[in-house]
């Protein structure tokens, strides 16, 4: 049988439930997912003075043929982004800039820096989202930036925020969508802290002089992000989520929760419900964090699963932003953009193939043993048939087909680039 043949019998099996599926394709398409650049470079960025990986921050692997240059980079995720269905958003880090070999420091970073990540956009018909990059620098080398002791040193990790702020404020004027511009800091302590308190106050008062300049929300949209511990910050982080979240909730910002920045049995999904009911929006960074925030390629497990459940029973599509977070340096990168990418979609996609009103008065009837039933059959409901179209449908390869295309880009594209660097 056909794509088509077999998306009409499984819809077939969705209507009985009052599940209108091509209407459910149509909302799909317009959910963006914010896909971040640097799993294609491994978290390096442009800079002409680089530094090292800090922040807690590794990236594991040496699979050939990683960008080294933007023009790679973006060659790169044009092809992941074909392999893609829908019409997504790229998320930036500041060390992405491009400044014609002149070094210039992270709170001299102006909107200029990134017109040719605009022009490109543009042609792609893409959003941006941005992050000030407050590691791999020698400001940030002793794991703190925003609450250090030094005041030249928040300083100048208070500037360059507010330069971030600009930037994703041009993103916005320039592409006609909001620019989401989150804050993430790496700092903490290694040992047990001996005053947990002033360097969280150091933190709110540098977070207040960044959001001192008001900037229209029809173009940037803040963020912080919290962390529950890193390499070199085991037993303390300032930002912790309980200060984040109310810092958000007291400063209309928004709360960016990552799913790999919690204890590994605290699940982001619990929680969406709940900042919900007190935030107009939240946004996510979803990754896959393995025993630790070791940001692995996002799979459809579990809790992939159930964070589109909580998204689209609770009708909040337009309410969570959706980002990705991961960077694997042991298998093709562009393989991984689109691996972990297509499994966010599917995640929303089963969620909305699920009778979720149906599951909702079960529960409130109090009547678990139907429910707890159907949403075990619904697990091996036709879902596949109904992915297959959707894809077919959006141009973009079906089922694993999209692998072929990777391996050809492989052969024709990055292979000159690991034979050259040989």
């Amino acid at each position: 049988m056909t794509i088509r043949e077999n998306y009409e019998i499984a819809k077939k099996e969705y209507e009985k439930w009052g599940i209108n599926v091509d209407e459910v394709l149509e909302q799909l398409k317009n959910v963006p997912i914010s896909i971040h650049c640097w799993q294609g470079d491994d978290v390096a960025g442009f800079e002409v003075n680089k530094g090292e990986l800090s922040g807690g921050i590794d990236v594991t692997g040496n699979y050939p043929g990683k960008a080294t240059t933007p023009q790679e980079l973006r060659a790169d995720l044009e092809k992941a982004l074909s392999l893609i269905p829908g019409k997504h958003r790229v998320n930036l880090h500041a060390i992405y800039a491009e400044t014609n070999g002149e070094v210039v420091e992270r709170d001299q970073l102006e909107p200029k820096h990134f017109e040719n990540w605009v022009k490109w956009a543009k042609d792609q018909g893409l959003g941006l989202d941005f992050n000030p990059t407050l590691f791999s620098h020698e400001k940030a080398a002793d794991g703190l930036t925003l609450s250090h002791p030094d005041k030249q040193i928040r300083d100048f990790w208070i500037n360059h925020c507010i330069a971030s702020r600009k930037i994703g404020e041009y993103f916005g004027k320039e592409l006609g969508t909001a620019s989401l511009t989150n804050i993430w800091i790496p700092d903490g302590y290694k040992d047990v802290p001996s005053d947990r308190l002033t360097p969280r106050q150091r933190l709110k008062e540098s977070l207040d002089k960044i959001f001192e300049e008001e900037i229209n929300e029809d173009y940037n949209l803040d963020a912080v992000e919290s962390k529950l511990f890193g390499i070199g910050s085991e037993s303390y982080v300032v930002g912790s989520h309980e200060f984040y979240l109310g810092y958000a909730l007291k400063n209309n910002k928004l709360c960016l929760l990552d799913t790999g920045h919690f204890h590994p049995t605290e699940t982001v999904s619990n929680k969406i419900s709940s900042m919900l009911l007190y935030s107009d929006k939240l946004a996510l960074h979803v990754s896959r964090p393995v025993r630790w925030d070791s940001d692995h390629v996002v799979t459809l497990d579990d809790e992939l699963r159930e964070i589109g459940l909580e998204i689209v029973r609770n009708n909040a599509l337009d309410k969570v932003m959706i980002g990705l977070d991961f960077f694997d340096a042991s298998i093709n990168r562009i393989a991984a953009w689109t691996i972990g990418t297509r499994n966010m979609i599917k995640s929303l996609l089963y969620a909305m193939l699920v009778p979720n009103e149906h599951l909702k008065q079960l529960q409130e009837d109090g009547n678990f043993t139907e429910r707890l039933a159907l949403i075990e059959e619904f697990k091996t409901y036709p879902f596949g048939a109904i992915w297959d179209y959707y894809c077919e449908k959006m141009d973009v390869p079906v089922k694993e087909t999209w692998l072929e295309e990777v391996k050809q880009y492989e052969q024709d594209v990055l292979a000159k680039r690991y034979s050259v660097l040989a």
